[in-house]
């Protein structure tokens, strides 16, 4: 009986695993390196490669209709809104400064690409300390009037976690409107009571994919933003999600570096509007959010600055790739120099031709990369691409803890940061922002933090790469080859 029960599932997987790299070839042709990786998973591992693509591959992604049903809907109702608020997209005499025809060119391609609109009123902050941002969020939590707006990909139930929960439940019993939508897989083991106080004192709490079979198997897709929205008029954007690991209270990943931006002015509009329609996705039904003024506060003139912004989204909805497209355009734009902070380099062939095409023109690129993993496969895989890029004469350097930032800074004259990896992950399956910020002021002060951070790297030289071990190089190699899973 048992035989026979073996023999069954055996042939039931064999089955299945034909019929999975039958997809894997129709659905990822356009992808052919994701393609061949699939195949070779399926093959080499039957059962595990069986697994694995129930749960992250593509018969269960044929759902991603609906996120182009999403996309539709987004840009219906973001042009409806900015419409109404009257945001510019692009007019040369709003730029505040001389920008060259390059940056010019990345600023129209994000609003083509992305609809983003190229906005120049904002003050911004920069948070490189995970508990000055908590700080700054809880101040700006507790002072909130009107609206209360939150999305992040990741929240522990650990102190912080609780201590913010909490902060949010007296807001709602306060009368402010109160939303907080999390990544459901992310956050699979948090318990959904611990949102109970919010809810009870007239909250509302959402996971980005409702809970159900279909979903806990939809897992390769990640609402990976962070976004906060107080009031309609201040907002978060970046790499910090909440949790008391991001203090650096991890037993083994530590210390912890990362990079968070407050920001006021009209790029906040935009924050508000991704969130909508995040929320309204969420939610399967029709929100009314009332009267705009309540989530859309005019900008006074003391809450202005001078920092322009475009705020980019990329996810599973579209299949332009835009944050990656305008990070690839503005490498390519480089005429001096490429700073990159990045927890996982796992670069597609676009991304990392332009890197090495830009090092060879002279260009001075340099990469910062986490010497402590927090994911030792994927972390096998950037390792391995340090090869590809030093070839070319990128240089890289490792930081002593684990480097969450997620930043890109070009020459003088533009940098983005945000929740986006340089990896393919987030390149093309995680629902992604980040702000694209131009101007020197800005720009200055991200290659002042990065060149700070470089003080205390330690540079990988040509001799200590290739003294790694046979079995680390092995397992370099295995994990590369599914490096477009990972």
């Amino acid at each position: 009986m048992n035989t026979n029960l073996y023999s069954a599932l055996s042939l039931i997987i064999i089955i299945s695993n034909i019929v999975f790299v039958i997809t894997a070839l129709f659905f990822e042709r356009k992808k052919p390196v994701r393609a061949l990786s699939w195949i070779l998973a399926l093959i080499l591992l039957p059962v595990a490669g069986f697994l694995l693509y129930l749960i992250f591959g593509r018969p269960l992604n044929l759902k991603k209709k609906k996120f182009h049903i999403k996309n539709h809907k987004d840009v219906e109702y973001s042009r409806e809104i900015y419409q109404t608020l009257g945001t510019v997209y692009y007019d040369e005499t709003m730029f505040k400064e001389e920008y060259n025809y390059y940056v010019k060119q990345l600023i129209n391609f994000n609003i083509n690409l992305s609809q983003s609109p190229f906005t120049n009123d904002n003050k911004v902050e920069i948070f490189t300390k995970s508990q000055d941002k908590y700080d700054s969020l809880l101040k700006d939590i507790e002072e909130a009037e009107t609206s209360i707006h939150m999305l992040y990909f990741i929240i522990k139930n650990d102190k912080i976690g609780t201590l913010i929960i909490n902060t949010l439940a007296k807001k709602a019993k306060q009368g402010v409107t109160v939303r907080v939508l999390f990544d459901h897989g992310q956050n699979l083991f948090f318990p959904y009571r611990a949102f109970k106080t919010i809810i009870d004192n007239g909250g509302e709490v959402l996971s980005f994919f409702s809970n159900s079979v279909d979903n806990y198997l939809k897992a390769n897709y990640r609402n990976h933003r962070k976004i906060v929205v107080i009031d309609g008029k201040l907002g978060y954007i970046g790499g910090i999600n909440i949790g008391d690991e991001y203090l650096g209270l991890h037993k083994r990943i530590k210390p912890w570096r990362d990079t968070h931006l407050k920001v006021t002015g009209s790029s906040v509009y935009c924050l508000q509007l991704r969130f909508m329609t995040d929320w309204l996705y969420a939610s399967k039904k029709e929100v009314d959010f009332g009267r705009l003024d309540k989530y859309f506060r005019p900008i006074k003139r003391e809450e202005r600055g001078n920092v322009a912004i475009q705020m980019v989204s990329s996810g599973p909805d579209t299949n332009a790739e835009e944050v990656k497209r305008g990070m690839v355009k503005m490498i390519n734009s480089a005429k001096c120099s490429i700073l990159i902070q990045t927890p996982y380099f796992v670069p597609d062939d676009s991304f990392l031709e332009a890197l090495q095409n830009a090092a060879m023109s002279g260009v001075d690129v340099v990469i910062q990369i986490p010497e402590v993993p927090d994911k030792r496969l994927v972390y096998k895989v950037t390792t391995s691409f340090i090869e590809d890029v030093m070839d070319f004469g990128v240089r890289v350097y490792l930081y002593p803890g684990f480097l969450h930032s997620k930043m890109i800074v070009i020459d003088d004259t533009c940098c983005s940061i945000g929740s986006t990896n340089m990896d393919m992950r987030s390149f093309s399956l995680d629902f992604e922002i980040n702000a694209f910020m131009y101007g020197y002021d800005i720009t200055h002060k991200c290659s002042s933090i990065f060149y700070n951070d470089l003080n205390i790297c330690k540079v990988v030289t040509e001799d200590n790469y290739k003294k790694r071990g046979v079995m680390s190089k092995m397992l370099e190699s295995i994990c590369r080859l599914l490096s477009p899973l990972l």
